[in-house]
Formats: structure tokens, sequence, C-alpha cells
């Protein structure tokens, strides 16, 4: 049996253009994702695995779509040929049926993990210029004197969570968070 397997990082992304392609090259069934290509527990990939049988194939649209890093390639692809299987990745060319395709895949698999750390890399380099600017990422500081009236507000009983947070600007969690560290 051909099977089909998509995956898209975020869930604003479109499965289309996958689940078309892999549809038009004979796939019976495709399972879809939206989740990040680094995550090791993805459902429907191991859906998948878990249905594979010798005979069958696993086909994605791109290489990078069953995994990002070589060592998940390489172990994936091991799983699927442990199994009896072969994989194609359409937009690649890689159809491991052949002696050719596993060694292109052992190289393109390379590539992909160079690619992500390429990307890892410039991303960290657009934070550490960002910070040399005085500009910092993530949450806010928390002011610590808005968070202890928060936390007065609350102890008289006299308002409500969401009537506490929009007098002193502090989010429900980090209120919450607050109550929970006193005791």
């Amino acid at each position: 049996m051909k099977i089909g397997y998509a995956r898209v990082s975020t869930a604003d992304q479109s499965l289309d253009m996958q689940i078309d392609a892999l549809t038009a090259a004979g796939c019976e069934r495709v399972y879809t994702e939206k989740a990040s290509g680094s995550k090791d527990d993805r459902v429907e990939l191991a859906r998948v695995m878990d249905l594979l049988r010798a005979g069958d194939m696993i086909v994605v649209y791109k290489l990078d779509r069953l995994a990002r890093s070589t060592v998940k390639l390489i172990s994936t692809l091991d799983e699927i040929q442990r199994r009896g299987a072969e994989f194609v990745s359409l937009n690649d060319n890689i159809d491991t049926s052949t002696a050719v395709g596993r060694a292109f895949f052992g190289m393109l698999a390379v590539f992909a993990e160079f690619e992500r750390n390429v990307i890892v890399e410039r991303t960290r380099a657009g934070l550490a210029a960002s910070r040399a600017r005085g500009r910092n990422g993530g949450r806010p500081k928390t002011d610590r004197k808005k968070v202890a009236q928060a936390v007065k507000l609350y102890d008289t009983q006299a308002h409500t969570v969401t009537e506490i947070t929009e007098m002193t600007g502090v989010t429900k969690a980090t209120l919450y968070r607050a109550l929970k560290e006193r005791q």
C-alpha cells in the first residue's frame, strides 16, 4: 500500500499542495500533521509507522516533511527498511527501492540537517544583534510591586480575578503563580 504523509510546522500553514501531490502519486491513504519536524512525538507519523507492513511505501512531498535531523531521518529510514517497506520523496526524487535512491537519501539528509543548523545559527545571531542594540525578546519583566498589589486585592476578596488583572496589569497566570508560591 502507498501511504502518504504530509506535515506543516504551524497551524496557519496549508497542507493542500502536499495532499494534492501525494494523491496524484497514487497514495491510498494520506496522513496529515501540523507539528514541527524537530519533534519526536508526532502522532500521525507514529500512526503511519505502526501501519507500515512489508511491501508498503511511505511517500512524502519533500524530505524535510519526514524529519529535520540526519539522525532522525536515518533512524526513520532504518525503521521503514526493517519493516520491509520503502520510502519515496516526490520533490527530491528519492526512491529507496533503488541503490541510487538510498545513496541520494543519505546525502540529502545531511543537507537537510545543514539547512536547519544554518537557520538556528541565523536566528541566534539575529537575537544577539538585537540584544546588542538594547532590545530583549521574551516576556516583559514582571513588576513585583504590581504583583504584590494584585495579591493584596485578591486577598480582600472584593474583586474578581478579571477585575484585578485589569486594575494592575498583572496576568492571571502571574497572579496564580504568585499565590501558589506563597503557600
